[in-house]
């Protein structure tokens, strides 16, 4: 299963390796984003590609979490253009990954359902790179450069 357009799952054969869904744009999404990430499989030691994901924000004063974004990994486990330059504010931030989409989808039991990356943006000049390592029952994420 997949994280579809409008927030349902789409149901996909198991044990592929589908193409990346893309959100469509008017626009070419800038591949220059302050915010940048990597998922890669290392049970398979390949990039992850049309993994679902959503860019959420911290509200200060309400403390709710908002979307500011769902999108998908590239055939080589990237998703450029996750905030754009000038789009980057102080915060808290949190990108929530649909893992467990992506291991039925390999045919793959695994033990969670879906990753949570909360961060803190201290400098909106700054560019971030988080890389997200998947494997059936473990994650690992780090502040990349």
């Amino acid at each position: 299963q997949r994280c579809g357009q409008t927030g349902a799952c789409v149901q996909r054969p198991s044990g592929t390796h589908p193409a990346p869904l893309v959100i469509q744009s008017s626009g070419q999404e800038p591949e220059d984003s302050p915010l940048t990430i990597h998922v890669l499989d290392t049970a398979s030691g390949l990039p992850i590609p049309g993994l679902c994901l959503h860019l959420s924000q911290l509200e200060d004063l309400s403390q709710q979490w908002t979307e500011l974004r769902k999108s998908y990994t590239d055939p080589d486990g990237h998703c450029p253009g996750l905030l754009r330059t000038g789009q980057m504010k102080p915060g808290t931030y949190k990108l929530t990954f649909d893992t467990e989409g992506y291991w039925k989808e390999m045919g793959q039991e695994s033990f969670y359902p879906y990753v949570e990356i909360v961060f803190i943006i201290i400098n909106e000049t700054q560019k971030l790179h988080l890389p997200l390592l998947l494997s059936p029952w473990s994650y690992t994420t780090y502040r990349g450069s």
